[in-house]
Parts: structure tokens; C-alpha cells; sequence
């Protein structure tokens, strides 16, 4: 091999090596820079709340207020969402692809058809002693964003439910809020 030769392959190792660790240095300032939550637009949060509530229907498991005490004792126990440690983008994964072996449902129409939760099909999912159910709607990629930005602004993080909570929650005083001691 000629001294030209070596010195172009140090120089496309080298050049691969710059470029790696830049691409790295991207995703490590992309990654801490996407955990900041920029303001929310309330009317987002609201439809966020309605979606939660209504088409994915996320109250029959996680309870009205995220804590996992539920109304429906038919309906399996969803996690408490006020002490998860997920941030936005595993909100976004777990309501997008559910979760596997468990009854969280995955609201992707075609999160397990094509790979593109976990590298899982449908038919890998059989392979485990729980089945995951269908869920009550799917939704579109925006809706799942609307529901984690709610979740973020009014549940994750936000401890036991009281009185104040409960207001803040609802936007007024309402029958839901009677149960919490003033």
C-alpha cells in the first residue's frame, strides 16, 4: 500500500469520526432541548383533554384525573399518570405503540402491522401471556401529540389530587371536586 494510499484512508477514517461525533453531539443537545416544554396553547390542552376523555377514552383505565382510580370496574387498571416518570416523547411512545404484555392499548392504527413500534408485528404480539386489547378509537399522530402535551400540562408530575387541583383541573368548581376537602 502507498504512503498516499494510508494517508487518504486516515483522512476518511478521520472524516467519519468528525462526523460521527458531531452527529452525537446533535442528538445529545437535540435530546435535553426537546425535554424543555415550550408554553402550550390552552385550546391544544382542552382538545388534549377532550381526546383523553372522549375518543381514546383514557379515563375508563387512568381515572378522570390521571391517578388510576377508575369508575369503570370492568375496564383493567391503568397506571397512575401523576407519578409517571415518562417524559412527552415516551408519552407520545406508549400511547402511539402501548404497551406490550399489558392492557394499554396501542392507538396507532398501524403500530404493530408494518414494525414500527418495538420491530413488532401482530403476530409477535402472541408470543406474550397478555394480549394487548383493541383500543375504544385510533388516533391520528397529532391527536396522540394533543393527549401528551394535556397529560404534561395537567397530570404528569402534578402529585395526589385535592381541591385546588381538582378546580384548576376543570377550569371551575364542579361536581367532581366535592369529594377533595376544601
Amino acid at each position: 500500500m502507498t504512503a498516499r494510499r494510508k494517508h487518504s484512508m486516515r483522512l476518511h477514517v478521520f472524516s467519519r469520526v468528525r462526523v460521527a461525533a458531531a452527529i452525537m453531539a446533535v442528538a445529545i443537545s437535540g435530546g435535553a432541548g426537546a425535554q424543555e416544554q415550550k408554553p402550550l396553547d390552552a385550546a391544544d390542552v382542552a382538545d388534549g383533554m377532550r381526546l383523553f376523555q372522549q375518543k381514546g377514552n383514557c379515563q375508563a383505565c387512568h381515572g378522570w384525573a390521571g391517578d388510576g382510580r377508575k369508575t369503570d370496574s370492568q375496564m383493567p387498571n391503568g397506571a397512575n399518570l401523576r407519578e409517571t416518570k415518562l417524559n412527552r416523547d415516551g408519552l407520545v411512545l406508549t400511547i402511539k405503540c402501548g404497551r406490550l404484555n399489558s392492557q394499554m392499548p396501542a392507538f396507532d392504527k398501524f403500530a404493530y402491522s408494518d414494525g414500527r413500534c418495538f420491530g413488532k408485528t401482530q403476530a409477535d404480539q402472541k408470543s406474550y401471556p397478555t394480549r394487548m386489547p383493541d383500543p375504544p378509537a385510533t388516533l391520528q399522530p397529532r391527536e396522540i401529540e394533543l393527549i401528551a402535551d394535556f397529560l404534561i400540562q395537567k397530570i404528569v408530575g402534578k402529585g395526589p389530587m385535592n381541591h385546588a387541583k381538582c378546580v384548576e383541573f376543570w377550569g371551575s368548581e364542579t361536581d367532581a371536586c366535592k369529594e377533595f376537602p376544601k
